[in-house]
């Protein structure tokens, strides 16, 4: 059975793993190896506790790897892959640009624009291909016109403003 220990490892595992890009959760078996038919249990288990945390069913995979050693026991391993937006570091000023008389872009043209970007990125996969959208929420929707409607913004706009419509 699983521990309380191992419980918390694979919470603080999961806790990572984005649930709305799905990605491919492998839980990783060890053949011939001392520990193999709990390890096998064990994976069994692991991989119901993860649909109970939000891991999608289909998205969990279980295989086997060589352990090496069958005196030995070897570990469950539990994998998933990641997508993070990042750049390149910024700093890099090979030339003067007081010097530089040509209209071309320097070195480290756009860095920080694109780090600060990649750093507010919520989900890098949206960098890759568009995801499909969510279903429009009419209600919510009619109740933020009118929260907007209400609050006379419009009226207000009209009195200060120095433009004159007509």
């Amino acid at each position: 059975n699983m521990t309380n220990d191992q419980r918390v490892l694979i919470e603080g595992f999961l806790s990572n793993y984005d649930i709305a890009a799905a990605q491919p959760l492998t839980i990783m078996v060890p053949v011939g190896a001392a520990n193999d038919t709990s390890a096998a249990r064990l994976a069994e288990e692991f991989a119901r506790y993860a649909k109970r945390q939000g891991v999608p069913g289909n998205r969990i995979q279980i295989a086997t790897y060589n352990a090496g050693s069958p005196e030995r026991s070897a570990p469950v391993r539990m994998s998933y892959a990641a997508i993070t937006a990042h750049t390149n570091q910024c700093g890099r000023w090979p030339a003067d640009l007081t010097e530089n008389a040509e209209n071309k872009h320097y070195a480290n043209f756009g860095c920080s624009y694109q780090n600060n970007l990649a750093a507010q990125i919520a989900n890098p996969n949206d960098l890759i291909g568009p995801r499909k959208e969510s279903p429009m929420d009419a209600e919510k929707n009619s109740v933020v016109i009118r929260q907007y409607r209400d609050r006379g913004i419009w009226n207000e706009f009209l009195v200060t403003s120095e433009v004159e419509y007509r």
